[in-house]
């Protein structure tokens, strides 16, 4: 065996219709060879029975937020800041992460409209320099209806990181927050606002998104297709957008918040995307569709770690024990080759001969999956 090979045993592979017991070769940081037999060989790592997935490739993450701004008014040095959220992601069984940072937030002084170019400027100098863990990718979320979304965009679209660009307009009175009452319990608790500042506010948000979301969701779809950048939609709700995402050239359907809007993607071809939080809390905490109601539809196609990274292989191994749930294999593929597959990254997200090693073993304690080791790209990273 080469210094650049490694050889995993008596372990549980994870494939793409069945599980089976074998053994898998590293070889210069791609999969090399499997075999439905144990290794002989002496350096041949014994896995103890535990399971090996593909790395999970995770599409919308705003976990990083939380290191360049761990409380209120604090701001954390940025490489420190990325570094740290890198190697949650590694310790979570996330190699490939698409991380989020938003465009035209309608939060007040918000810290993600200061931090926006730190945290781009951190990741890249992470990923060039070689410190990080995992693979590292950027997901503009546009908020369409804020007035700078556009120009802001045009600013960084140009970015070596980006390679997923979502569509949102978080107004009142539609899509996510389609009840108003909603709407105001979030706002009215966040921002502090008085009952007079708050219908203020309302007012002010839907004017805006009648002001400009259709104009920049439009240029901002046609510059992706242009640069030839995978799109999301963002909180799909009725069969009206999901006929205005199929226009625009959506490949993942984020968050839809009926059944109706997700089955309509499925059928579309669009990749339904669902949080992660919401199998593991048995809900939405918007009180959206259940993810595990469209689970046993049959129209869940990726999951999400959303706000917590953990939550994405605590929500695979759960689902594939749903009562009309998906199994092992297809709950898998919810978090490592669909998700690959819908943003173009065809090399990963599959136990195959020639993929890129990008690695978990699991071992499951009472039915909860613990992450054992990580690898990415052969390389051990956790």
């Amino acid at each position: 065996m080469s210094a650049t090979e490694q050889v995993l045993t008596n372990v549980r592979l994870i494939l793409d219709d069945e599980v089976i017991q074998g053994s898998l070769v590293i070889r210069n940081g791609r999969i090399a060879a499997l075999d439905t037999a144990p290794s002989q060989l002496a350096s041949a790592v014994d896995c103890e029975g535990d399971y090996l997935m593909p790395g999970m490739v995770e599409l919308h993450t705003d976990n990083m937020e939380k290191y360049f701004q761990p409380r209120p008014k604090v701001a954390w040095p940025s490489r420190q800041a990325a570094l740290a959220h890198d190697a949650q992601m590694a310790a979570s069984g996330i190699t490939t992460v698409f991380d989020s940072l938003s465009i035209g937030t309608v939060e007040i002084n918000s810290m993600r409209a200061r931090a926006l170019n730190g945290m781009h400027d951190a990741l890249l100098d992470m990923q060039q320099r070689g410190l990080a863990r995992v693979d590292h990718r950027l997901h503009l979320r546009c908020e369409v209806s804020h007035p700078d979304t556009l120009e802001t965009f045009k600013a960084m679209e140009a970015s070596p990181l980006l390679g997923l660009v979502s569509l949102m307009d978080h107004a009142p009175g539609q899509r996510q927050f389609v009840s108003l009452v909603a709407y105001r319990t979030y706002y009215q608790g966040k921002f502090g606002f008085t009952d007079a500042e708050m219908a203020a506010f309302i007012e002010q948000q839907q004017a805006n998104s009648q002001r400009h979301s259709g104009e920049q969701r439009r240029e901002i779809a046609a510059r992706c297709r242009a640069r030839g950048l995978a799109l999301a939609s963002h909180d799909d709700a009725t069969i009206e957008h999901v006929a205005e995402s199929r226009e625009y050239g959506i490949r993942v359907a984020e968050f839809p918040t009926t059944l109706e809007a997700a089955e309509a993607s499925h059928r579309a071809g669009m990749a339904v995307l669902m949080g992660a939080p919401n199998v593991v809390r048995g809900g939405s905490h918007s009180g959206n569709i259940a993810a595990a109601d469209l689970v046993r539809c049959g129209v869940l196609d990726v999951l999400s770690s959303d706000y917590y990274p953990a939550s994405l292989l605590d929500a695979v191994f759960r689902i594939a024990a749903l009562e009309e749930g998906y199994g092992l294999p297809r709950a898998v593929a919810t978090a490592t080759s669909h998700p690959a597959d819908a943003v173009g990254l065809h090399d990963r997200g599959r136990l195959a001969v020639g993929q890129r090693a990008d690695l978990i073993r699991v071992r499951l304690c009472d039915s909860h999956p613990l992450v054992q080791r990580v690898w990415c790209a052969g390389r051990q990273v956790h």
